[in-house]
């Protein structure tokens, strides 16, 4: 079988909601084999997530209240790409506005998608090195409380399923490993 066996076309789009920060769709598609199924789509403009090294044992994490899931969650700074906003950027601005850190060093660890069975999100991941302090800058609707956590105790804190974010939990094993792209 190739690869083009697996493509399904889209008969039907409906889009069935517009928001804010996600669009859903509900399509209408004819798979390989000939038959017409539904598919529902989360159209999702990108995301970007930090791992900010403090020191070289030490990341800083953000603990907010999640209302999707109920709970208060501990993970790396993160937020959603602005309409023809670069990656780099994204990860600088939510850096500054999430923890009143701006990066001196800062490099691509990896682009993923979060949930690519109903989602379109593509999440930039980044490694943050040489932080200096600034001016925090929170938006209207985000309250935060950043904190600094040793890696040690963050893994142990993954195990534990105390961090169970998975950005966070990709981000922080992905930093810890050995990559060769340079900081830019």
């Amino acid at each position: 079988m190739s690869s083009v066996d697996l493509f399904e076309k889209t008969l039907r789009p409906r889009r069935v909601y517009d928001g804010k920060v996600i669009n859903l769709r509900v399509d209408t598609v004819k798979l390989p084999n000939g038959r017409v199924t539904i598919r529902e789509v989360v159209e999702h403009p990108g995301a970007v997530a930090v791992v900010p090294f403090l020191k070289p044992d030490v990341i800083l994490m953000i603990r907010q209240y999640r209302y999707p899931t109920g709970e208060i969650l501990l993970e790396i700074p993160a937020g959603t790409l602005k309409k023809g906003e670069k990656p780099k950027d994204c990860a600088r601005r939510e850096l500054i506005e999430e923890t009143g850190y701006k990066p001196g060093e800062m490099r691509k660890m990896l682009g993923c998608y979060l949930a690519p069975g109903y989602s379109s999100e593509l999440i930039h991941l980044y490694k943050a090195k040489k932080l200096v302090q600034v001016k925090k800058k929170p938006e209207f609707d985000e309250k935060i409380q950043v904190i600094q956590v040793d890696l040690k105790e963050a893994l142990k804190m993954i195990e534990t399923s105390e961090i169970k974010d998975a950005k966070t939990i990709c981000g922080i094993l992905l930093a810890l490993g050995n990559f060769s792209q340079s900081y830019v």
